[in-house]
């Protein structure tokens, strides 16, 4: 009796002391250590946080539910927990331009383990310094604005112009997916100089298959949405690497040069700091920074466009007019045309205003920081969330209204205290004056000799990525051509 008495006193004992542990540790994470005051907010499920919440999909034009219900709750700055990272999100411009302001000095890029998984552990997103600066500008000589007015400008108008041609007349496409195998195709030409139809590495389907869980929970378990992007990303990689182990080993002699051939003339120079780590993840990154956000953007810039007359017959005047104002109508794209299209400028800064891409911007604290009474310890990271900025009341009339004339009389800054579609700091999208380009050149050969009808589709949904669920189905005509409608419901743009 004795013992048994024993055994459940010392059982009793253990279970004791193992709910006193778990109790504490339930504490300490919903009362995180703190030298000040924290932001108001809530950390979730222990080892979950708010991850489930966050991911919820929503629908149209709007804030997060999740980023709502806290902002209403605590404010404008509020601590949370996604994904185990304890974060402070703010949905204040001043502090998010006081983030942008201090990179380096008090805040580094930082992104949750699972995005350095997924984009590759030597990404140009989450580099640092002298070694971000330097695969910058190695962008930027792809795209700045000198390459812009000297190759691209044609390359990008032969690419739409091909492509809007192979889509007239036919009975109805998926714009979405039509759009991002453009975009895709022209890509991975400039930088790869890879041909789907004359490879049979199928990168598209690598990269496809990395789509569809990049925005998922990271559980990396055969099966999981995860699981699968992880997969895409080492196909799509294994792809890329034996595009460069054959480029190195038989270089180009008399083609014109792509940025491919520029990373191998780095990877041979002495003391570069390109190694080829830092190439394969450069060249991924890229490849899909090239067709996804570009292709999301000219979707919904054109079902934005089809929804507002006044716009369209805005746009198409500015565009016909270039075309009159030139002495040969068949000529092509200048820079001074792209750059006098002001009023489609203010169309595409609009759509990127509404888009909200890039759901959140994350930055880790280097010293505890002193904000509005409260205090953010180092080590924790801020996510800055610009939806929250660009449908805010208060720093726009409207703001859930597409309306590109709130931006006329005022300068397009790529990134401003209101404005962080393209980001912020020295960190701005490196490749945002390129987007911009390639929206701009297609809208104007599409308004100018096209007419086209929605057939189907058109919802968006978010995860908080942008999403088509019912696809976006349009048909597109020449505007000289006159056919029967495919059908008698579909909403037409002439």
């Amino acid at each position: 009796m004795k013992s048994n008495s024993l055994m459940l006193a010392l059982l009793s004992v253990v279970v004791s002391a193992v709910i006193l542990c778990i109790t504490h540790w339930i504490y300490k994470w919903r009362n995180p250590k703190c030298n000040g005051k924290l932001p108001p907010g809530s950390m979730g499920l222990p080892l979950l946080g708010e991850t489930i919440q966050f991911f919820a999909p929503y629908r149209a034009n709007n804030i997060s539910p999740f980023i709502t219900k806290k902002m209403e709750r605590y404010g404008s700055i509020f601590k949370t927990n996604l994904v185990g990272h304890r974060l402070i999100v703010s949905t204040d411009a001043g502090f998010n331009s006081f983030i942008f302001q201090q990179e380096g000095k008090l805040f580094q890029c930082c992104y949750p383990k699972s995005f350095n998984e997924i984009a590759g552990r030597e990404n140009m997103v989450s580099a640092e310094g002298f070694l971000h600066k330097y695969l910058r500008n190695l962008v930027m000589n792809l795209v700045g604005n000198e390459s812009m007015k000297q190759k691209l400008i044609p390359k990008v108008e032969k690419m739409v112009c091909e492509h809007l041609q192979s889509w007239c007349g036919q009975a109805c496409i998926e714009f979405r997916e039509a759009v991002a195998k453009m975009e895709f195709s022209f890509g991975a030409k400039i930088l790869l100089s890879y041909s789907e139809s004359k490879s049979s590495k199928n990168l598209k389907q690598a990269y496809a298959d990395f789509q569809h869980g990049l925005i998922s929970f990271p559980l990396n378990i055969p099966g999981t949405a995860y699981w699968k992007c992880l997969q895409g990303r080492k196909k799509a990689v294994e792809i890329i690497k034996s595009i460069l182990e054959e480029r190195r080993a038989t270089p180009r002699e008399r083609q014109e040069k792509d940025f491919l051939d520029l990373v191998i003339e780095e990877i041979k120079k002495n003391g570069s700091l390109m190694t080829e780590a830092i190439a394969l993840d450069l060249l991924f990154i890229l490849v899909f920074a090239a067709f996804e956000t570009t292709s999301i953007a000219l979707t919904l810039a054109v079902k934005n466009v089809c929804e507002h007359p006044k716009v369209l017959e805005e746009l198409t005047k500015e565009h016909e007019a270039i075309l009159r104002n030139r002495k040969n109508i068949e000529s092509g794209i200048t820079w001074q045309e792209y750059k006098s299209m002001t009023f489609t400028h203010t169309v595409i800064h609009e759509t990127v205003r509404l888009a909200n891409i890039v759901p959140g911007i994350f930055r880790k604290v280097l010293k505890d920081i002193d904000i509005k009474g409260y205090t953010i310890p180092a080590g924790w990271i801020v996510m800055v969330c610009p939806p929250a900025v660009h449908m805010n009341p208060k720093q726009y009339d409207d703001p859930f209204t597409f309306n590109p004339w709130r931006w006329q009389g005022q300068e397009l800054n790529a990134g401003s205290q209101k404005f962080m579609g393209f980001g912020g700091g020295p960190r701005l999208c490196a490749g945002a004056e390129f987007s911009k380009l390639q929206m701009a050149i297609f809208l104007h050969h599409l308004v100018t000799k096209y007419r086209w009808r929605v057939i189907k589709g058109g919802d968006i949904i978010r995860i908080p990525a942008v999403m088509f669920p019912n696809g976006f189905h349009i048909q597109i005509l020449e505007k000289n051509i006159q056919k029967d409608a495919t059908t008698t419901e579909s909403r037409e743009t002439v």
